[in-house]
């Protein structure tokens, strides 16, 4: 569920599901890139991050399903 490049602006924080929030101090908020992106009115941000969202979440899918598979 990690991004390599990060959370846009955050490039240290880099989990895809949650992350402190840009204005809420340390405070987590989820799916951070996505929540970000839409409250700043970014339509292509937020495209972006929802695609960024979708592979990940695809990875993670074929991770689960390989795990399955071996049992």
């Amino acid at each position: 569920m990690l991004d390599p490049a990060g959370l846009p602006g955050r490039s240290w924080y880099r989990h895809e599901i949650y992350a402190p929030g840009l204005n809420t101090g340390y405070g987590a908020v989820t799916l951070p890139g996505l929540r970000e992106a839409i409250a700043a009115g970014d339509e292509a941000a937020a495209e972006g991050q929802a695609q960024a969202l979708t592979q990940a979440l695809a990875a993670l899918t074929r991770q689960i399903q390989a795990a399955h598979a071996d049992l």
